[in-house]
């Protein structure tokens, strides 16, 4: 499960934040890593974070994320 982020942003934060409280693993990607911000426009096609990658899933908004996550348990 991948997970692209800014740091700097608090919607980032909040999932980064749920993840954590519930022990959920995931690969952070900062797009201010180059390879990252390449890879956030290639696979979703627009420069918007937080962005989940999960296998065929593939979602923007931090409460659409959670929601997913708290569905997937």
């Amino acid at each position: 499960m991948d997970l692209y982020v800014m740091d700097t942003c608090p919607f980032c934060r909040k999932v980064m934040d749920f993840m954590e409280q519930e022990h959920i693993e995931y690969n952070k990607k900062d797009i201010y890593e180059l390879k990252n911000h390449e890879m956030l426009l290639q696979i979703g096609g627009v420069e918007q974070v937080p962005f989940l990658v999960d296998g065929s899933v593939k979602m923007y908004e931090s409460a659409d994320i959670i929601e997913y996550l708290k569905n997937k348990k």
